[in-house]
């Protein structure tokens, strides 16, 4: 199987994951005649030489100055660009990602939030140019390993903020894209988060494969180790991803459940992949429960330290597994019109290599807030949005 693996060791933006996907193969004159005929800029493909490594390197030039759009205005844009529907459905949601990470960081609505630097028709032109050039690349499978998002300070609209800012930290959040801090500039820009954070899953490593082609894609800085973004197109042998894992488990027998409760909620915030708190007859009859946990490696003693602090617990038991299948998992959202009210609910969709769909589930704190407001029961609501995204994204003859 067809898969793109980044390595942001340097960083991440929209022109250098864009000049990435060209290097990689994506037609660049395709690209180019995308770009200006959606969006008011001219675009120049070139070549670079960032401390020796030769990489593409894209430039978006602007006429004029530009002033902040309102999102509703970046959406109009975009949907007015008579891009393939793929396109149009990649680019919108990458700007989503954006807006809710700004909606949060400003405490403004959708309706009221307006963009700045990403807002720009240069910005435009990178999302859309690499939604555009992903999809050329049709590839089975996109991962990203740990980004370097750099370090010190950087100037924005509003004023001085550490790295990485604001709203890319936000976006790191939302997706669960792994990262680390090194260096004294900003290195991962928020396009390049919400690009990468749309399309591809996190992974610690390169997984199993034979390597395709490599590409690099040429960023702006001059930093004292190249500035570029590589990317690794590989033949994986896997319809499923496979990553390392262990298990840990201990039993207890004088625990109540308020503090198991609480127990619960503290492990999944320190790394908890799983929990499971399993009834038990323990020696002499008496009753007591099994805690049993899943977690990467990295996480495992932390997660013990935890459990045996609040339970009293002496010993854990750790049963190393050397991998699990798991699904690749991409979040979406879908259009529900519910008693003539309209809702964009999230989803989270399983699917294999092959991009067949596993599975879809609908994001439960939305459903209820829907199902709340409009007195209705949440299965109703779940299921309504969950058929919806079944349409969408399943088999045609699935429904």
């Amino acid at each position: 199987m067809r898969s793109i693996i980044f390595d942001a060791y340097s960083g991440a933006s929209g022109d250098m994951i864009l000049g990435t996907l060209i290097s990689l193969g994506a037609d660049g004159e395709k690209v180019r005649k995308v770009l200006e005929s959606a969006v008011d800029v001219s675009v120049r493909i070139g070549k670079a030489n960032k401390n020796g490594i030769c990489a593409v390197d894209v430039h978006i030039d602007v006429d004029h100055e530009e002033h902040a759009r309102h999102y509703d205005e970046l959406v109009k844009i975009v949907r007015n660009a008579d891009l393939p529907s793929k396109v149009e459905h990649s680019a919108l949601a990458v700007f989503e990602l954006m807006a809710k990470a700004e909606s949060k960081v400003h405490g403004k609505s959708l309706e009221e939030l307006h963009f700045h630097e990403v807002g720009q028709n240069d910005a435009l032109a990178d999302v859309i140019g690499s939604c555009f050039a992903m999809h050329e690349i049709d590839a089975d499978g996109i991962y990203c390993l740990p980004i370097n998002v750099g370090g010190g300070r950087v100037k924005a609209a509003h004023g001085s903020m550490p790295v990485p800012a604001p709203a890319t930290l936000e976006i790191l959040q939302l997706t669960g894209l792994s990262f680390y801090g090194s260096g004294n500039r900003e290195l991962l820009t928020p396009t390049g988060a919400a690009i990468l954070g749309h399309f591809a899953r996190p992974v610690e490593n390169y997984p199993k494969g034979k390597v395709l082609s490599v590409g690099y894609g040429a960023g702006d800085a001059d930093t004292e180790d190249p500035n570029v973004l590589r990317g690794t197109l590989i033949d994986t042998e896997d319809d499923l991803s496979r990553d390392s894992i262990e298990v840990l488990e201990t039993n207890v027998d004088d625990v109540t459940g308020e503090v198991l409760g609480n127990l619960f909620e503290k492990l999944l915030s320190i790394g908890a992949k799983d929990v499971a708190i399993v009834p038990a007859t323990m020696k002499k009859g008496r009753t007591g429960h099994i805690i049993k946990v899943i977690t990467r490696p990295e996480h495992s003693a932390a997660i013990a330290r935890e459990i045996m602090r609040e339970t009293g617990t002496l010993g854990i038991r750790v049963i190393p597994t050397k991998h699990r299948y798991t699904a690749d998992r991409r979040m979406d959202s879908v259009r529900v019109v519910i008693w003539g009210k309209t809702y964009d609910i999230p989803v989270k969709i399983a699917e294999d290599h092959n991009g067949e769909i596993l599975h879809i589930s609908a994001e439960y704190e939305d459903c209820k807030r829907v199902a709340k407001e409009l007195n209705l029961p949440l299965k109703d609501v779940i299921r309504k949005v969950e058929e919806k995204a079944w349409n969408i994204h399943g088999p045609s003859d699935m429904f």
